[in-house]
């Protein structure tokens, strides 16, 4: 856990022992709130470089926040649900909508069973692409490299990048440095440069995506079960926005097309890769909107508010982090302090 992380979470201690996250919800929790989860399995003997650990919650963990929330008095709804209650004029209960992204098999086989004992419906957002096995999981492919090689020496456009990493700490932070440098700028640019590294350590990219998600043979049984929608999660999960504004129409648009020939029934909500402001914006919000989605979800942090029943191809999700696994954390996320804060009091942000 880096310094952030660790600024995180002292105050998510802070509120409860202030009990902040309590006498705040008058002013600071919305109608509701989507929370975002990515990975559901048991956690693996401590690791010293664990990158993207932060996108791993564990069965019991998950249990425990499921129980909490109903102990809390709120209800667990459907995304569909979700938009109901916001289209609302009168205020009811709380909801906690629940949705996972880009179809991993551990949600089937770690999250589900914990679901169903509770009663809660959720949402899979499916990428087509790792459905075929032809789109990539780059970051899982930079941990994995990473992880193999004792230094990283690579030729990028905007010099060259270079950095030891024999160490656990050494990788975390060559990661940390590599990942944000690339992030910065073209997608094309970052996909190339993590399968030259992928190559050097003997990474196969597609072996990666079969080990981690779910094939169309699972994806078509699961779509039919009660209480589960699949969503859609663009085709190739690209970084909308950094692309050209047809291929962000057309990675929106044939992903709900896709989806629906696929599994032969109606797709209605999307999420938006990676989903920050840097990702996604107007432009991929009016695309989503015009490519008939009833909603629309992004990973900017925040509750739901009657406002957002005019952005609701822009609504914020809250993320169920990995590396805050513990009950004050969840308790600060359910009040919406920390957003109230953040956003300084800004409820919509669809700009």
């Amino acid at each position: 856990m880096n310094g952030r992380h660790r600024a995180i979470a002292a105050a998510f201690k802070l509120m409860a022992a202030t009990g902040a996250d309590r006498w705040s919800r008058g002013f600071a929790q919305g109608r509701g709130v989507i929370l975002t989860l990515h990975h559901v399995r048991p956690a693996t003997a401590p690791r010293g470089f664990a990158p993207n650990a932060l996108l791993d919650v564990t069965p019991a963990f998950l249990d425990r926040a499921l129980g909490l929330i109903r102990a809390e008095g709120h209800d667990l709804v459907s995304l569909d649900e979700a938009i109901v209650r916001l289209q609302r004029p009168r205020r009811g209960r709380f909801f906690v909508a629940l949705t996972f992204d880009d179809g991993y098999r551990d949600n089937l086989e770690h999250a589900w069973p914990v679901l169903a004992k509770h009663g809660a419906p959720w949402t899979l957002f499916v990428t087509p692409g790792f459905a075929d096995r032809t789109a990539r999981l780059w970051w899982l492919e930079l941990e994995e490299a990473i992880r193999v090689l004792p230094r990283l020496d690579l030729t990028l456009p905007d010099g060259r990048f270079t950095a030891d990493a024999g160490t656990d700490a050494e990788k975390s932070r060559a990661f940390a440095k590599l990942y944000w440098r690339l992030r910065k700028g073209p997608e094309a640019i970052l996909l190339s440069a993590i399968s030259d590294l992928a190559r050097q350590a003997g990474i196969d990219p597609v072996a990666l995506v079969e080990r981690e998600c779910l094939p169309w043979e699972t994806l078509r049984a699961l779509s039919g079960a009660p209480g589960v929608a699949i969503g859609a999660h663009s085709l190739t999960h690209p970084m909308l926005a950094k692309h050209d504004a047809e291929t962000a129409r057309r990675e929106i648009a044939e992903s709900k097309v896709r989806l629906e020939a696929e599994l032969e029934r109606p797709v209605e909500h999307f999420a938006y890769p990676v989903g920050d402001p840097a990702s996604a914006g107007p432009r991929e919000f009016v695309a989503a909107r015009e490519a008939g989605f009833l909603s629309a979800v992004t990973t900017r942090p925040g509750h739901l508010f009657p406002e957002h029943a005019g952005h609701l191809h822009a609504l914020p999700r809250v993320s169920l982090n990995g590396l805050h696994q513990n009950e004050a954390a969840l308790r600060a996320l359910l009040s919406g302090l920390p957003f109230w804060l953040r956003n300084r009091g800004r409820r919509v942000d669809a700009t």
